[in-house]
């Protein structure tokens, strides 16, 4: 019997147990570092949260009050600074400007029309704004990333060539829509992504190995 996606998730589930993701003490911790996520590891958005915290500055309208120069300084571990402080203050113009650093405001709007927005934006793609939507507003739309195509193409489920919106599209049909469930999901396909599914696949102690297609011929 082919397995289901919700097959994938209590196997991961099962080996990991919750992951507890999103790492952040407030919504727009969660907005700030998804941008700052952007091209760099997870340790270097800590460190550069950690500074704008110690600044005093991790406040929507004292980051949109801030010079760019400014904050590409205290973000300067992410990477790529001065590009990831441009694309923060047009976030900030978005989000304190046009929507007054309104979260209930945000969760009341469709959320298509939502996430149209925050893709209008310069420097917010599909995976950052699904990221913004999911784990800072709780919207039950799915994050695609590296980790997710890798596993998926490896089992047989998309085409190599598939897009950002059909992979996004193919959780969304098979799973109910649970933000929840979503959150956890994705954060347990980046986890066995670092440890197994590798640019190198090391598939023989994977829990997800059953699931691959020559292991599942072999079984039926």
């Amino acid at each position: 019997m082919k397995a289901s996606l919700l097959d994938y998730y209590r196997a991961l589930r099962k080996h990991y147990g919750p992951q507890n993701w999103w790492p952040a003490e407030s919504p727009f911790e969660v907005m700030v570092g998804a941008i700052l996520a952007q091209n760099t590891s997870w340790e270097n958005v800590e460190r550069a949260i950690a500074t704008l915290k110690v600044h005093d500055l991790l406040e929507p309208r004292r980051l949109h009050e801030l010079d760019v120069d400014t904050l590409a300084l205290a973000i300067r571990s992410s990477g790529t600074f001065r590009v990831k402080a441009r694309r923060l203050k047009e976030f900030l113009r978005w989000y304190v400007a046009v929507h007054g650093a309104d979260e209930a405001r945000l969760r009341a709007m469709p959320a298509e029309r939502l996430r149209q927005e925050l893709l209008g934006l310069r420097g917010i793609g599909p995976e950052t704004a699904d990221a913004i939507l999911l784990y800072a507003l709780n919207v039950p739309t799915f994050v695609v990333d590296r980790y997710t195509y890798r596993m998926l193409a490896r089992h047989g489920l998309v085409a190599d060539t598939a897009t950002y919106d059909e992979m996004k599209e193919l959780f969304e049909r098979a799973l109910p829509r649970d933000p929840s469930l979503f959150n956890e999901l994705h954060a347990l396909i980046v986890r066995v992504g670092k440890d197994y599914c590798r640019a190198t696949a090391r598939c023989e102690r994977c829990p997800l190995r059953r699931y691959l297609p020559g292991e599942r011929s072999r079984e039926s």
